[in-house]
This record gives C-alpha cells, sequence and structure tokens, in this order.
C-alpha cells in the first residue's frame, strides 16, 4: 500500500489550485454567503478538544444558525442526549469547523471559527420556541467561509428522493444500542422513541 507521508508529495499529486478555490474564501460573510448560510436549516458541527475530534448534528426550524453580523453566528443549543461533547469541547479549545447544508441545493458552505458559549439570559429568551428557550447559545466568530463545490452532493445524489434509503431496511436506534449493550430492551426503546422526540424537540 502506496502511502503519502509528506505535503509536498500530497501537492506534487494533486497539481495546482484554481483561481477560484483561493478567490472563494473570504474572513466575512458576503452578502450570498449569508444568503446561503441563512436557508440551511441544517449543518454539522466540529470541535476539538483534548480527547480528540468531535463532529455533531445541528437543526432548526429556519435556519440553524442566527446571523448576528458579518463576522457572528448565533447556535442555540437545543435538547439533545446531554452528553456535550461539543460544548465541552468549546470550553477547553475555541476553534470550530462547520458544514451547511440546505435542502435542494448542490452547493455546501463551510465555515472556520472561534465559539463562545453565552448564557446570557436576554440571549436565551431571544431564540424562544414553545414557551421553552435553549440552555446556551454557541457564539461564533467567523476566521474564514466559503462554499464548496457542488460536485461531492452531485456524486451523492443527495437530494434525488428516488435513492432515498427505506427506514425499515436500516436497523433502528433501538437495534443499534442492542448491539451495543446485549441485554437492552429495543422493543420498548423502538416503541416510545417517537412520541418522546416529538415531545422534546425544544
Amino acid at each position: 500500500m502506496g502511502i503519502v507521508t509528506s505535503v509536498e508529495e500530497l501537492r506534487a499529486l494533486y497539481g495546482g489550485v484554481g483561481e477560484a478555490s483561493i478567490t472563494k474564501v473570504t474572513q466575512v460573510l458576503t452578502p450570498p454567503y449569508r444568503r446561503m448560510i441563512e436557508a440551511s436549516p441544517f449543518m454539522a458541527l466540529a470541535t476539538v478538544g483534548p480527547e480528540g475530534l468531535d463532529c455533531s448534528p445541528r437543526g432548526d426550524l429556519g435556519g440553524v444558525v442566527r446571523v448576528e453580523d458579518e463576522r457572528t453566528l448565533l447556535l442555540p443549543d437545543w435538547r439533545g442526549n446531554n452528553r456535550v461533547d461539543s460544548l465541552e469541547n468549546i470550553v477547553r479549545d475555541p476553534r470550530v469547523a462547520m458544514m451547511f447544508l440546505v435542502p435542494g441545493s448542490n452547493t455546501t458552505m463551510r465555515l472556520n471559527g472561534r465559539a463562545v458559549i453565552s448564557i446570557e439570559p436576554g440571549l436565551l429568551e431571544s431564540f424562544a420556541m414553545d414557551g421553552k428557550h435553549p440552555r446556551c447559545v454557541v457564539v461564533i466568530t467567523i476566521d474564514e467561509v466559503y462554499f464548496q463545490c457542488a460536485r461531492a452532493v452531485m456524486r451523492a445524489e443527495l437530494w434525488n428522493a428516488e435513492r432515498f434509503a427505506d427506514p425499515a431496511s436500516l436497523p433502528s436506534p433501538g437495534v443499534m444500542l442492542k448491539a451495543a449493550k446485549g441485554d437492552f430492551d429495543q422493543e420498548t426503546y423502538d416503541r416510545e422513541w417517537p412520541a418522546r422526540a416529538a415531545k422534546t424537540l425544544w
């Protein structure tokens, strides 16, 4: 197996970078970049901590983040499983990376920056939904932002409904939990999960 062991070898393998790949990187949200990010209801949040890396899905009704200004995004932290892996990492290392998806668009947005966790009451209340508010808001300062070319999403045919997986053909959460812990009650978990999730989105 041939292994690439240096940046020089990697650069030689791939050749030069096109002008657009460099030009598209900005340190602030341009108006078009803002439109793309505000249209995104889902993104993946990558963080780093002493134990290693973490990447978690984030989604929200409307837009997944609120654009505060050309260099600042606000991400409400809604209910989840309370593992707080991403938040623990941010407290110890502020570096974050994000990839935003817009359903129906093959163009994705990528962003690198630094984050802090705010529990300022007025900020939390500003995100109120169904009488509830997030426990904290992740405040992201943008270092660089750019769009990703559409090839990956096009290859995956991500938005082609004819290629969507049949959920019945995939292992359920209960099945996956039982595989991790043999005596887990998968039937009860799978039966109760949909109603529990519907009541605890916010």
